[in-house]
């Protein structure tokens, strides 16, 4: 059993819920995809391939994975939440079209470096941030 599946299973246990092949599909969805999606993409992607899950099961999902920092959640400006895995990837920040909601990642060494010297003048230890940035992109104007 892979590392991820048994983490899947110990933040289920913890949360009181059981581990189902729907549960895992949910999972495996996610990390499928590099793609930044809402929780219906998922449930719709799920079903045209033939799995029986329930809207419920995929939110409910979500939701705990979300809490367990394995998947993160962005909130868009508009629309529904979009979410992408945290596993493997390294550090990134978006920057997302308030039109179209296109969801570019980027990452700025001199962002980076500015936020720990903000951190450090407020005598601050920096655990972890969410930078986004949202305009317009290129299509859109």
């Amino acid at each position: 059993m892979t590392n991820n599946l048994k983490k899947l299973k110990q933040v289920l246990a913890k949360e009181g819920l059981r581990f189902t092949c729907q549960r895992e599909e949910v999972w495996k969805e996610i990390l499928s995809s590099g793609e930044h999606r809402d929780a219906d993409e998922i449930y719709h992607s799920l079903r045209e391939k033939g799995i029986s899950v329930s809207r419920a099961t995929v939110y409910r999902t979500i939701d705990v994975l979300v809490k367990y920092n394995m998947v993160r959640k962005l909130d868009v400006g508009v629309g529904p939440s979009k979410f992408e895995h945290k596993i493997d990837i390294s550090h990134h920040d978006h920057i997302i079209c308030m039109k179209c909601g296109k969801i570019e990642e980027f990452v700025v060494n001199q962002i980076e470096n500015l936020q720990e010297r903000v951190a450090e003048q407020y005598s601050f230890k920096l655990v972890r941030h969410i930078h986004q940035l949202f305009g317009i992109c290129k299509d859109c104007q």
